[in-house]
């Protein structure tokens, strides 16, 4: 990718954190669980229905895009889960489920007053109705990108191939390090795939086939590698060209 949310290939951006708790700060958990209900919610699975007023559909580059929008400065200030809260407030936001003035003063309130009291709702229902059913069901089953169409691809494994270089102006999927690179089809996954929502730019969407291509690092990052290093890259169809 072009935007600050993959950094994968890029150099002297300082020292990484080498953080293995999934979970910091107890606060992020809440952030992921409204994620998961607000994913479960969206799922098209045959999950038991729900009273939600949630009406709308959340997909992982839809928290992708809202992460991907803030400002590179703002980007690199903030917590993992901190950019996921902005991502969803974000959408929230546009979707007409809260203005911004409305946010604005509700978090005005708990700077204020930290330990001030969740509002609630008195028409949520009780635990263990169907909303929690319908989020248990989806941590258990979650989504699939595997499609039932059979799309014959273009490429066989051992073919060379070209990356193109798409657009990038909202989220893609395909990594920067390999923009206009060359590489050689190492498998031809059977089936199709698609993502969870259209892109926008880059061609995802829709289902297609998908290939593990083979780079030589050496080509990569000419001068700056270990010799005789291989990397693999599960890539859509949408990326791949005939190489010149």
């Amino acid at each position: 990718m072009k935007l600050q949310h993959y950094l994968g290939g890029l150099e002297s951006l300082g020292p990484v954190s080498t953080e293995t708790r999934v979970f910091v700060e107890e606060w992020e958990k809440r952030i992921f669980g409204i994620h998961t209900a607000m994913m479960a919610l969206s799922s098209q699975l045959p999950l038991p229905a729900t009273p939600s007023a949630f009406r709308t559909v959340w997909t992982w580059a839809d928290l992708r895009k809202g992460a991907e929008a803030m400002n590179p400065f703002d980007y690199f200030k903030y917590r993992y889960y901190e950019k996921w809260l902005g991502g969803i407030c974000g959408y929230f936001v546009a979707n007409g489920y809260i203005t911004e003035e409305e946010l604005e003063a509700r978090t005005a309130e708990y700077y204020a007053d930290p330990d001030k009291p969740l509002p609630q709702d008195s028409a949520a229902p009780a635990a263990g109705t169907t909303i929690d059913q319908r989020v248990e069901r989806y941590l258990m089953e979650g989504d699939s990108p595997k499609s039932d169409l059979d799309i014959a691809p273009a490429f066989k494994e051992g073919d060379a191939v070209h990356i193109r270089n798409v657009p990038s102006i909202v989220h893609t999927r395909l990594p920067g390090f390999l923009r206009n690179r060359s590489g050689v089809v190492e498998t031809v996954y059977p089936g199709a795939y698609g993502y969870l929502t259209d892109t926008g730019t880059d061609g995802i969407g829709a289902p297609m086939p998908v290939y593990c291509v083979r780079f030589a690092v050496e080509e990569l990052w000419p001068g700056n590698t270990e010799p005789n290093v291989t990397l693999y890259a599960d890539l859509y169809a949408t990326y791949v060209a005939t190489a010149a």
